[in-house]
């Protein structure tokens, strides 16, 4: 795979009426002209936190204040705040201020703003629009695509919330010159997800260019970023609602899910919980007979080159990790389903395959 230097790329979610465009360039942020036809009454929330709000919410303020009443919500920042006290807060603004039903939400930050902004969107007077302007790599590659948006609770990450596209998705990659090191690392989680799942020459091409990648060669950014969201957008409009094969996005997800947590929420970030439950995927397709230990190792080669874990905190217990998986969405009428590679680029939904899986938690955990 070669790529040739582009400046901005612009990607379709071709969903019916639920349709949008994902922009991919620098300035975005700031460009009025960026946001036409994505808002389409006078009011607008924009929902960020006290992180990302300093640094980008007056710019995008800026940006509507001609066609549009702008008002801005900043939020806790962190995943330890995903949680329906802190959605109730955009609620209080949002009836407070007499929002109606032609009003529109911009969540201005990472996939916990997305989230919990998309989620408040879906639920005011039954569904408002809402426009997704993701500021860490993890957003702009995944949570940010897809419409899936929601809570955490203490038993389970993301098990409230609903599905509800956003009316665009404007990936400002400016942005990331301001992320931090383990923030952009997280996000590279995601990217080599769909490497592994559906696009082995992406992780190929990932393989021999992470060097350029970690050092965030502009060029690159918006490659991977491009890439991503368009593999990403074909599984979605194949399968919006996750009755099939949208549930592969969910490689490592289910044991990442429970060392989250298990850790505590914010402990390890959502990239880092991932990176190492696709490893433990890895190992666990093994153990089956459907990766060799070359593949294992590969994989885990190009996992620890962009500065994740390939494994998790060895103290946890095992039999802890299994009854948090147990709670896992995937489950399905009792029956835990991982998802899992035949080859690099090639994943399935499958069974729990216990006696490989223990086996995998039994290496990495106490008991």
């Amino acid at each position: 795979m070669t790529i040739d230097p582009v400046k901005q790329a612009d990607l379709r979610v071709a969903l019916g009426e639920r349709s949008y465009d994902i922009a991919i360039g620098p300035g975005l942020l700031s460009r009025p002209d960026a946001y036409a036809g994505a808002i389409h009454g006078r009011r607008v929330l924009i929902v960020t936190n006290d992180t990302v709000g300093p640094l980008y919410q007056q710019t995008v303020a800026d940006a509507l204040a001609a066609a549009h009443d702008v008002d801005v919500l900043a939020l806790p920042d962190g995943e330890a705040h995903k949680t329906l006290g802190t959605l109730n807060l955009i609620f209080d603004r949002l009836l407070e201020g007499n929002y109606g039903r032609d009003a529109c939400i911009v969540a201005l930050g990472g996939g916990v703003i997305g989230d919990i902004a998309g989620f408040a969107a879906a639920s005011y007077q039954r569904g408002i629009d809402f426009v997704q302007l993701p500021t860490t790599l993890l957003a702009q590659v995944d949570s940010s695509v897809g419409g899936k948006t929601g809570v955490n609770h203490a038993l389970g990450k993301n098990m409230i919330g609903a599905f509800h596209q956003p009316t665009r998705v404007l990936i400002d990659v400016d942005v990331l010159e301001t992320l931090p090191p383990r923030e952009f690392a997280a996000g590279m989680a995601e990217v080599i997800k769909y490497g592994l799942i559906r696009d082995s020459d992406f992780f190929d091409w990932l393989e021999a260019n992470m060097e350029a990648i970690n050092a965030r060669e502009p060029a690159l950014l918006i490659e991977i970023i491009r890439r991503s969201c368009a593999n990403k957008a074909e599984v979605v409009v194949a399968d919006e609602r996750e009755t099939g094969q949208r549930a592969l996005l969910n490689l490592g997800h289910t044991f990442g899910h429970a060392l989250e947590a298990e850790l505590g929420y914010g402990t390890w970030l959502h990239g880092e919980a991932v990176a190492a439950g696709m490893c433990m995927a890895a190992d666990t397709a093994r153990r089956i007979g459907w990766l060799d230990g070359a593949q294992v190792e590969r994989i885990e080669r190009v996992i620890a080159a962009a500065h994740l874990p390939t494994a998790p905190p060895a103290e946890l217990e095992s039999t802890r990790i299994r009854a948090l998986m147990a709670r896992d969405k995937k489950v399905k009428a009792g029956e835990l389903r991982l998802v899992l590679m035949h080859d690099i680029g090639a994943a399935v939904v499958t069974g729990a395959h216990g006696e490989a899986l223990d086996a995998t938690l039994n290496h990495y955990f106490g008991h």
